[in-house]
């Protein structure tokens, strides 16, 4: 029996699934968590990289200290430095007291750095400073403080391209690369799907309080042959939906168009932004459902909006 199987992990229940892509993956978290150095985690959108970093915390000798996750995507460039390093009174207009960066907040405990793909080109030399040595000057500051920190990072993208394009560092991508967990699709783990639908039928009817549904048997043939683009989120998202109905089973009628159709994959005919509108429309309008209708981040909408020309202020 493999150690998979016959070592659960802490927090183990996150990851449902007995494909031999996820049992790598949690024995990969199981080795990783014992050291203490940084680890990139790759995958597309909806793979769950932030609960792989959890799960990686969870299972550390970190794990009763601080686990602070940032989404990098999300921090304007020029507040990068301060919000991660924090700041000295009178560092800038505003600035009428000392505060504390993530790294003080993470002190002893574990840094997750989302979307670190995302990081201006300078503030990524002072990444690599602190993974060196670990201390740092807040903005405005003189003195050196230093913090006990283990970084786990994640992209979406490909961080060795972007070193080839230098719109990120190369010296930083091999330190953080040290340790690496390539996360499957969906598509690459199939057979994980109908486990994953019963556990988020359990979890999304215990939450609303109603029976949990059966799941047809053609919702099944459908769910089990659609693409998955935006992966678990996406397929967590499809039924969270879907249970709003309150079924007492779960039929094509209850799943969103483009995948109940009968291909069980999006027609050709609906465009990337013919299916966004969709989605905009029967999450009236609300970004943050339709993000999470599509199994997409907020970055990722976003930036998905201003390529189909969008105007998402509408």
């Amino acid at each position: 029996m493999s150690s998979s199987t016959s070592e659960p992990l802490a927090g183990g229940e996150i990851m449902i699934g007995a494909s031999e892509p996820i049992q790598r993956i949690r024995d990969e978290i199981r080795r990783l968590a014992k050291g203490d150095g940084p680890i990139l985690i790759t995958g597309e959108t909806g793979t769950g990289k932030e609960l792989v970093a959890k799960l990686i915390h969870l299972n550390s000798p970190r794990c009763n200290r601080p686990f602070i996750p940032v989404n990098c995507a999300a921090l304007p460039d020029t507040l990068v430095e301060s919000e991660f390093f924090g700041y000295e009174r009178g560092a800038f207009t505003g600035a009428d007291r000392q505060t504390d960066g993530m790294f003080d907040i993470a002190h002893q405990g574990t840094l997750f750095l989302d979307e670190v793909g995302e990081l201006p080109l300078r503030s990524q030399a002072k990444f690599l400073r602190v993974l060196d040595n670990p201390e740092f000057q807040r903005v405005g500051g003189r003195t050196f403080i230093r913090r006990d920190v283990r970084l786990l990072t994640a992209t979406n993208r490909n961080l060795a391209d972007l070193t080839e394009t230098r719109e990120f560092r190369l010296d930083l991508y091999h330190r953080l690369a040290s340790g690496l967990i390539a996360l499957p699709t969906l598509r690459q783990r199939c057979e994980d799907i109908l486990a994953l639908t019963e556990h988020f039928c359990q979890k999304g009817a215990s939450r609303l309080g109603i029976p949990c549904p059966s799941v047809d048997e053609e919702v099944q043939r459908v769910l089990l042959n659609y693409a998955w683009p935006g992966n678990v989120r996406e397929l967590r998202n499809v039924i969270e939906n879907a249970l709003l109905f309150q079924p007492p089973v779960l039929l094509p009628c209850h799943l969103p168009t483009w995948i109940s159709d009968e291909r069980g994959r999006p027609p050709t005919s609906m465009t990337e932004r013919e299916r966004i509108l969709s989605a905009l429309n029967m999450n009236r309008w609300n970004k943050e459902r339709t993000a999470q209708a599509l199994g997409w981040s907020r970055a990722t909408l976003y930036r998905r909006l201003a390529k189909n020309h969008i105007n998402y202020l509408s």
